[in-house]
């Protein structure tokens, strides 16, 4: 090998190293993940950017109404409730002092304006008819129908440009089993 290969090799080298740690460095975004509390693999992983919204739909255990929570999750990883829809009032359900604002879309109530700090939680995933749900970008995965009475643990967290470049060309299991939204 030449000098002068052996110099490109090694500036070539350089600049890569140089770029992936740009890439590490440089926010990516986040990654919203549903994991069994138990500590197995993810039921979900999705890619977010700060403020997006995801929504999770049920039905309600005692009345059988339909029910969408809208949450956020900031820069920080930092989950928000935003918006919570329901078709009657159910139990444990309504306004809360305080928070958001009450309007009627149809026949449908609705708290907005909610903008209130949930944190990582625990759903316990309803059987098949409760049909937990969760709809983002226009697709949606029951995760009744993949993990019934599952107490999943939804956390968020910030990355980096380098992997969230890598998720784009390698998907999380569970991404990929997102169908179309229903409407």
């Amino acid at each position: 090998m030449t000098t002068s290969t052996r110099r490109v090799l090694v500036t070539a080298a350089a600049v890569v190293t140089v770029a992936a740690a740009l890439l590490a460095a440089l926010p990516g975004g986040i990654e919203l993940r549903i994991t069994p509390v138990r500590g197995e693999a993810p039921l979900l992983v999705l890619p977010l950017i700060p403020d997006e919204r995801f929504t999770l739909h049920y039905y309600h255990s005692v009345e059988n109404a339909p029910i969408w929570e809208t949450h956020s999750v900031d820069a920080h990883g930092r989950i928000y409730i935003e918006e919570e829809r329901y078709l009657k009032f159910g139990a444990g359900m309504g306004k809360m002092p305080g928070v958001g604002r009450m309007e009627m879309r149809g026949p449908y109530e609705v708290i907005t304006e909610m903008h209130r700090p949930v944190g990582d939680f625990v759903l316990r995933i309803g059987s098949p008819g409760v049909d937990h749900t969760i709809i983002w970008r226009g697709r949606q995965l029951n995760l009744s129908a993949v993990a019934p009475h599952v107490a999943a643990q939804f956390t968020a967290r910030p990355v980096s440009r380098l992997y969230a470049l890598w998720r784009r060309v390698f998907a999380q299991p569970g991404t990929a089993r997102m169908v179309p939204e229903k409407k």
